[in-house]
Order: C-alpha cells, then structure tokens, then sequence
C-alpha cells in the first residue's frame, strides 16, 4: 500500500471534506471512525445552507459567503464521483417581516447586499401573499435572498463517502495507527478532549432535535420563521428544526421540545399541517467558544491538526474548511482567518 500522507479522525461532514481536498491534490487518504459516516450530528434532516445576514461583514461572514459560493461546484463534483445525489439546490429562503421596523431593516440590508454579496446573490423585501408555500407576514412582506441553499445530510454524507471510496481513500472502523499528518474532526467529543488536554474549555456539545416530514415541495424555497428551519428536500420530504439544547441527560432521545418545534412550523407553514412525521432525530453538534469553526494546528502536537466546532452551519462551511485546511495540512499554507484559530477560543 502508498505511504499514507493524511490520517483524518472522524467521518462527518467536516473529516470527509477535509478527506476530499486532501485527495484531489494528490495526497493518500485514509479515515478513521468506529461508526458509519454521518453517525453524529452530520447525520441530521434539516440541511439549511444559510448565510449570516449582509451586515457588519466580518472574516466569519466572509469565509462562509465564499464557502456557499463554493458549494455550487462542489457538491454536483461529488455527486458526479458517486452517482449519487446529495439533494444539493441553491433555491432561495422566505423570511416573514414583523413589523415596520422589521422592514426598515431588511431594506438597509438589501442594499448592503449589493456590495457584500458581489453581485451573486440577492437580498430583496418582496411583497407576500397569494402563495401556499410562503409563510404568513404582518407586514405583507418578506425577505427573499437568493443566496442560501439547500442539502439533504445524510444523502450528502452518503454522496461524499461513496465519491471518496471511488478516489481509493480507505475506510477503518478500528483503532488504526495515525499515519502521517493526522486530522481530528472528531465533532463535540473532540472538543471536549481539546478541552482537556488545554486545561480551558474551547466548545463543548449543543444537543439539537428535528425531524423529516412526508411532503413534496421540492425546488421552493426554504423557509425561517419563529426561530424554525423548514427544508423541502429534492426526495420529497421537508425537513424542520431544530430546537437548541446546552443541557441534556441523552443525546439521541427525542422529547416534548420537538413536539414543540414541529407544531411552530405547522404554525408558520399551515400547509404541513396534514405531512406525516417520518423520522424524529436528535445529535449534539460541537460549538466553539467563539462560535467560528475551529481550524488549525493542534498546540503541542506537531503534525497534529484540528476542523471542529461547525455547530448549525458546518455544511454550509465544509467546502471552504476543505479547501484551506488542505493548504494548511499539505503544503503549510496558513490561511485560517482571524476568529477560527485554536487560540480565539482560550
């Protein structure tokens, strides 16, 4: 077997990105994790792909502007690998408008837009109404951007797995000896160690639930209202979440907080009304301290490297965490942008 360059620990979104990078510059790949792909918090149902709001532009709202610009080419690559599809589809968003405060707001924003967002997407405060598929508004408006997209998580991870398979980058379930640089995207268990081995708490797990109805609404857009994700997937389900857990005592159990979640989105979405629940999820995503993903050198582990913490926007980040943590693992090229390095979260 070839002289193994990159050993990644962790087979989610952020690992199998990084795995997929690595590979396309030519380095040998191997990931490591004792279950399947998307075991964790990848393995989720709502798959929003949303940008932060075009304002106050910061280095984290520009990495995962470029990220989802990003996403375009590199998801339909993927699914061109596999044969599969990860319901990737840049449909848009509505978001309802409150009250005229509200509006004001999003009407600065629009014009922001312009400038930030280059040209390739919009921010526009569109007139609602008149559509089943849109939300209720007070004001009569919305917010339509152009700009977010959509995937389906466990079909993406599914795709990327399948595609990494066929570029020869092996699988290991078990405790396989860590073979050149080493990359841990362990999800909130990495962070927990990371913790400890610092001595300071860098992020911990953030339990979330959601859950996948039986309704084709494909090729709409997505919706956000009342603090709550409605997804229509590409395979006719729509997925709807999530709720934001910093306490829990199980990790994968569902409760009255999504019955809770599912009903607001019936509220917001009357339409769903009648769509059969089919699969109720729960996962613990990993949360940085500063709520950035964590990228870079692990201190006092030469080789050693970490991608951790997407927490709600890890799919939507995963093209962009990708690219530069390559540069960084295989030719040194530090492009890990202020706010993301190991040490913003000490």
């Amino acid at each position: 077997m070839a002289i193994l360059d990159v050993t990644v620990m962790g087979a989610g979104i952020f690992g199998l990105s990084v795995a997929w990078a690595c590979q396309k510059r030519g380095a040998t790949v191997r990931v490591v994790d004792p279950f399947r792909p998307g075991a964790g918090a990848s393995g989720g149902t709502v798959g929003a792909l949303a940008p932060h709001t075009p304002e106050n532009w910061n280095s984290k709202k520009q990495f995962q502007f470029e990220s989802l610009m990003m996403a375009e080419h590199f998801w339909p690559e993927i699914d061109a690998v596999s044969g599969l599809s990860s319901g990737y589809g840049r449909a848009g968003r509505l978001q309802p408008l409150a009250d005229d405060a509200a509006v004001a707001l999003a009407r600065t924003r629009e014009v922001s837009a312009r400038d930030l967002w280059q040209g390739r997407a919009e921010w526009r405060v569109v007139a609602g109404g008149g559509d089943r598929w849109a939300p209720d508004t007070p004001t009569g408006y919305l917010v339509h951007d152009t700009l977010t997209a959509r995937l389906h998580p466990r079909a993406a991870i599914e795709s990327l797995a399948a595609a990494l398979k066929v570029k020869g980058v092996e699988f290991r379930h078990d405790s396989a000896p860590h073979e050149g640089r080493v990359v841990w995207a362990t999800g909130y268990q990495g962070l927990i160690d990371l913790s400890r081995e610092l001595s300071v708490l860098v992020g911990t797990g953030v339990k979330g639930q959601s859950a996948l109805l039986a309704l084709d609404a494909r090729d709409v857009p997505q919706i956000f209202a009342d603090g709550i994700h409605i997804v229509p997937h590409a395979d006719g389900t729509v997925g709807v979440g999530s709720t934001t857990e910093r306490a829990f005592d199980r990790a994968d159990t569902t409760d009255a907080q999504l019955d809770a979640v599912i009903a607001r989105a019936e509220a917001v979405m009357p339409v769903l009304r009648h769509a059969k629940v089919i699969e109720r999820w729960a996962g613990v995503r990993p949360r940085a301290k500063s709520r950035a993903p964590i990228l870079g050198e692990w201190p006092g582990r030469p080789g050693h490297y970490i991608a951790n913490g997407g927490f709600k926007i890890g799919f939507g980040m995963a093209p962009k965490v990708a690219d530069v943590m390559a540069d960084l693992v295989l030719e040194g090229l530090n492009r890990v942008p202020d706010g993301f390095r190991v040490g913003d979260n000490l």
